[in-house]
């Protein structure tokens, strides 16, 4: 198969019908590296294609000889936007996922066999799910880059009713981080505030705490040295350690939380660090 060839598929789990949208992309002709594959998970108010595609990871991926799988969160991008809050719980996304890497082909680690098992790459809300995914699914996560990671979740202090009264009337938001965070949602033109606003109020009902539920596989920590979020970089990676895992972190020259990831430094690292 060519290297710009994807399968795409709207995916439904557990007899409901989310609509996550989910890609195959096969690893470029000729290179097929016989590694397991990778499954990329975008941040909040983004989409894969934003994330993933336009910044040339999919194909430095391909080109290493990696099959990738990307889905579109709910309410991001090509997925649909639910109505039932339950859909949008980090628990739930969890579970989607994992029918999704299983229906892409994604198997069980078993020993001397570097096709079993799945490396995932996430970014921002991507890392955070990416760390309680290999916490929970330790028979099937090999390694694991997280990018902008964050001992905090900022979603979590993010002013719901100040945001709602700011999309109904304009009254102005007073918290900055919500301000922020509701600023870069409307950038999109295609995203769905109602949805992104329903995503924050499941997350803010599962409180993220990276100590109750710890990967021991071996993983990788990057962000920018201009992101600000990075200070609890050296936390979470400690975090990690204490559980007995092996952890590597990287400081990106000159880059900030927005575009550390179309870093080639950090793309480098990533295919380094899952090469093995």
């Amino acid at each position: 198969m060519s290297g710009r060839h994807a399968e795409e598929h709207i995916h439904t789990v557990e007899g409901t019908d989310p609509h996550i949208f989910v890609e195959i992309h096969e690893p470029t002709a000729g290179t097929d590296a016989g590694l397991r594959p990778i499954l990329l998970l975008h941040g909040f108010s983004s989409s894969s294609k934003l994330n993933w595609a336009d910044t040339g990871w999919i194909t430095a991926l391909q080109a290493a000889g990696r099959r990738v799988i990307t889905v579109d969160l709910p309410g991001h991008g090509r997925s649909a936007s639910p109505e039932d809050l339950d859909s949008y719980s980090p628990s739930r996304i969890r579970a989607d996922l994992l029918q999704i890497v299983a229906d892409a082909g994604a198997r069980p680690l078993r020993d001397g066999d570097p096709s079993s098992g799945l490396d995932i790459i996430g970014y921002s809300l991507g890392s955070r799910l990416a760390w309680e995914f290999g916490a929970t699914q330790p028979e099937l996560v090999h390694r694991l880059v997280l990018g902008g990671p964050n001992k905090e979740d900022p979603l979590a202090s993010f002013d719901l009713v100040a945001a709602q009264h700011y999309l109904a009337d304009g009254t102005p938001i007073e918290d900055e981080s919500t301000a922020g965070l509701l600023k870069m949602a409307q950038l999109l033109p295609s995203n769905d505030l109602f949805a992104l606003l329903s995503l924050i109020e499941a997350i803010k009902g599962e409180p993220y705490d990276p100590a109750e539920a710890v990967p021991h596989m071996p993983v990788l920590l990057v962000a920018g040295d201009k992101d600000e979020r990075a200070v609890t970089m050296p936390e979470l990676a400690s975090i990690a350690a204490r559980a007995g895992g092996i952890v590597e972190q990287l400081l990106v020259p000159g880059r900030n939380h927005s575009n550390a990831i179309t870093s080639r430094v950090f793309k480098d690292a990533a295919l380094a660090f899952l090469g093995v």
